[in-house]
């Protein structure tokens, strides 16, 4: 039997109170792009549900906050028109702004599973998907989702990211 990373158990966790079938799910191979996890998985690439990080610094000059933005893995994020979007300007998080507030390294961010709520917004792209595939909460592991249950579960916003 394989013991779990501390942050796929937080994940699975969550799965299991929300009486969702999913699990995390080990890959033989680090997947950190959605080209390799779709490779890995047999899926299409826009099957693969981003967990991007970003720093939103509000409008009002008010302290950077942390963004997660579920982008499907076929498209780029316009970093303009989420900014338009979410009230504030999207900057690029580094990898510890990204641990600080998720717990997870960058490569492996599940949607679930961190430290406290981050403000969420799901592109509607993925909603075309039966399964949906995110990350586990390190680079090997990932985990299925739908779409109503992603929106569900991390309270997200939908909105076009691309």
């Amino acid at each position: 039997m394989t013991t779990l990373h501390a942050n796929c158990v937080a994940v699975e966790a969550i799965l299991i109170a929300e009486n969702l079938p999913g699990r995390v799910r080990m890959l033989p191979d680090a997947a950190t792009t959605a080209q390799l996890a779709a490779d890995q998985l047999g899926c299409p690439v826009g099957a693969i549900a981003n967990s991007l990080i970003f720093a939103v610094e509000p409008h009002d000059g008010g302290d950077r906050e942390p963004i997660l933005v579920m982008a499907s893995g076929a498209y780029r994020v316009d970093v303009e028109k989420v900014s338009a979007t979410v009230g504030g300007r999207l900057r690029r998080a580094d990898a510890d702004f990204v641990r600080a507030h998720t717990g997870q390294p960058i490569g492996g961010v599940a949607p679930v599973g961190h430290p406290a709520r981050i403000r969420t917004v799901v592109d509607r792209n993925l909603a075309q998907y039966e399964t949906l595939w995110t990350g586990g909460g390190i680079p090997h592991a990932v985990v299925p989702w739908t779409y109503p249950d992603l929106l569900r579960l991390t309270g997200g916003t939908e909105i076009d990211v691309s």
